[in-house]
């Protein structure tokens, strides 16, 4: 998979939207109850436990979402011993969660600093442009639709799984494919990993076509062992969402300027 690290498409004004919802997600990840193992190193039971209590109450999960199945018993945050050993201490929950609600709360959730940076990282490089397009306000409600179909799409798709659904992947997968709509031939630096990391410049058709073309084989449990661990198919479903709704702004859409020079190499522009 090539790594995407800059876009030849400036914007005229400043991308508040996108510059706040990075800002967010990362406080959010750094404050989360339990994820500070992940940060220092330390994997404690007390720290798995408040984590694992932390998302059954703010993640998404499947089965809440198409049946509205609460659990009867859910970790609390602190540890006990039982029968078979130290655990995490369950019993009925002292809240009321929301299902449609910890859609929103999920998209803002990681679980390591590799699902977080790389989702970052996408939404810096391609979410400028799709939030100069719309406009402040429609990018933030376009970014939550999408972040939302794609959570419903994999939910009905999984609709008696238990695992909770987190990450901002959805919604930012529907930036990507507004991108290749609105922006198919602006020019994308990319760091291919072949022997040495090679810098190349290619149009954004091929690097967000080469993404979903990817995302959707994966979905299949194609050449991959971990589909089941990352939600494949609510990156397809976000993507076509994108796709959809960045249709109606594709007349009028400026084109990107054109760069000079060939596409790798230091003579690009």
């Amino acid at each position: 998979m090539v790594i995407p690290v800059h876009d030849v498409n400036p914007v005229r004004g400043i991308p508040w939207v996108t510059y706040a919802l990075i800002v967010a997600n990362i406080l959010v990840f750094v404050f989360t109850p339990g994820m500070a193992g992940s940060l220092t190193g330390d994997g404690s039971l007390a720290q798995l436990c408040h984590l694992q209590a932390f998302l059954d109450q703010y993640a998404a999960v499947p089965q809440e979402l198409i049946h509205h199945e609460m659990p009867r018993l859910v970790p609390t945050g602190e540890t006990g011993v039982g029968p078979r050993g130290p655990g995490c201490v369950i019993a009925p929950p002292g809240y009321e969660k929301s299902p449609e609600l910890s859609v929103l709360t999920a998209m803002f959730l990681h679980g390591s600093w590799v699902h977080l940076l790389g989702n970052m990282l996408f939404l810096w490089i391609f979410g400028n442009n799709i939030e100069e397009r719309m406009g402040h306000l429609r990018f933030l409600l376009f970014y939550g639709v999408c972040g939302y179909a794609a959570s419903y799409g994999f939910a009905l798709a999984n609709s008696d799984s238990g695992d909770p659904l987190i990450g901002a992947s959805g919604a930012i997968a529907g930036v990507l494919g507004a991108y290749l709509v609105l922006y198919p031939k602006a020019r994308v630096w990319v760091l291919v990993p072949f022997l040495i990391f090679l810098p190349l410049r290619l149009p954004a058709w091929i690097v967000l076509g080469l993404w979903f073309v990817l995302q959707a084989f994966y979905s299949a449990g194609q050449g991959v062992s971990d589909a089941g661990t990352v939600a494949y198919v609510a990156h397809v479903v976000g993507f076509a969402a994108g796709m959809l709704l960045a249709w109606p702004l594709k007349p009028g859409t400026p084109p990107p300027p054109e760069p000079r020079g060939v596409l790798f190499g230091r003579r690009a522009h």
